[in-house]
């Protein structure tokens, strides 16, 4: 059984809604096969700023985590070894320390520890 999952949500360019609710099946399906972490692409949008679904699917990654969907949710600007909840994540599951985006800074994606 593999615990760790990629999802890229950006593919055919949804708009917010519609990713929501990708990203919602995605996390169902993946707590149904044992995933205990997902790692969402959303990209970071082709402004420089940030996009419609990294900020927006950020802010549903907060919802989420207060109804006890998620455990807990990592920007992947903050995925790196010097962040305690990513520590705590590298703990429970060690197979993420091979993750290429561990300490890459990217925007673009989102991890998610899954209850």
């Amino acid at each position: 059984m593999k615990t760790i999952r990629t999802f890229n949500v950006e593919a055919g360019m949804p708009g917010l809604e519609e990713a929501r609710r990708r990203v919602i099946a995605a996390i169902r399906q993946a707590r149904r096969d044992g995933v205990r972490v997902l790692k969402v692409i959303h990209g970071y949008g082709s402004s420089g700023k940030g996009g419609k679904l990294n900020f927006g699917l950020r802010k549903s990654f907060g919802l989420r985590k207060k109804e006890g969907v998620i455990r807990d949710f990592i920007a992947g600007e903050d995925f790196s070894i010097f962040h305690p909840t990513v520590l705590a994540l590298l703990e429970a599951v060690p197979g993420l320390r091979g993750d290429p985006d561990l300490g890459a800074t990217n925007e673009g994606i989102t991890i998610l520890w899954l209850q």
